[in-house]
């Protein structure tokens, strides 16, 4: 059995199509899904996916893109759904300069002083909760690090869709954070990720598709899905040198008492 530990299915791109796609992942031995929001409303669509289908799982949270979003009453509607079983995580939230650091033609994207405070509220909220956090960073390293340091031990957490250096995975691995790897592993002149894949513990490991985006090298160009988390596991086990049987049970195994699923 594998487990997408993040992925999409609320997204336009998967409109009226969720039942086919859910047939597609069991047939490939992808037993559970988390769906992840972005903001309130896909919070909400998140979880009543949750509802809906047995397989699938839901994360509540305000991605840094969405940082402008936060409002008063934010945490009390984001507690509220909180109340079902079902709910397992806090995310996807963190921060995200790239587009920071670009042209002019992104002002409109939330500042570095907004999206800190939104990802505050949002680790806050996952103490309060007693939940893990699904973080999303890019080319905010050093800022993430500090915050989640900030937090102690308190929290528990998986830094998600990880393309990084050694160097920031040992940082997040220190911190007691897993990491998650998507498709974006099977593309090409991915060495320094690979790399990274090597020195990582499997147990510290998860996988994902973050669908609809990050298809599998084979399928890019199209949609990808959950069935194509089998991809990830196929990839990580080639790099350490493992059997695929081997990342199935340790990366199943991880994301079932890390989110605790059972």
């Amino acid at each position: 059995m594998f487990i997408d530990t993040h992925a999409h299915l609320d997204f336009p791109e998967f409109k009226a199509e969720v039942p086919a796609v859910l047939g597609r992942a069991l047939n490939a031995s992808v037993k559970k899904i988390i769906n992840v929001g972005v903001d309130l409303e896909t919070s909400k669509t998140s979880s009543d996916l949750a509802r809906r289908y047995p397989e699938i799982y839901a994360a509540v949270g305000i991605h840094p893109h969405s940082a402008r979003d936060l409002e008063m009453d934010t945490r009390t509607n984001l507690t509220k759904f909180c109340g079902s079983r079902k709910i397992v995580a806090i995310g996807e939230i963190g921060l995200d300069y790239y587009y920071l650091k670009r042209s002019s033609q992104f002002a409109n994207y939330p500042g570095r002083e907004e999206q800190m405070f939104c990802f505050e509220q949002m680790l806050d909220l996952a103490l309060e909760l007693h939940l893990p956090v699904i973080v999303h960073t890019r080319e905010a390293e050093a800022d993430t690090l500090a915050i989640i340091k900030s937090y102690s031990d308190s929290l528990r957490g998986v830094v998600h869709c990880f393309s990084g250096d050694w160097e920031f995975a040992k940082k997040i691995l220190d911190l007691g954070f897993l990491i998650s790897f998507t498709a974006n592993i099977t593309y090409k002149n991915k060495s320094e990720v690979h790399e990274s894949i090597k020195k990582i513990p499997l147990g510290s490991i998860m996988i994902e598709t973050d669908c609809p985006y990050l298809p599998p090298e084979e399928y890019r160009g199209g949609r990808n899905e959950p069935a194509y988390v089998v991809e990830v596991a196929k990839k990580i086990a080639e790099i350490k040198e493992v059997s695929l049987a081997e990342v199935e049970r340790s990366t199943t195994k991880k994301a079932e008492s890390f989110f605790r699923l059972n």
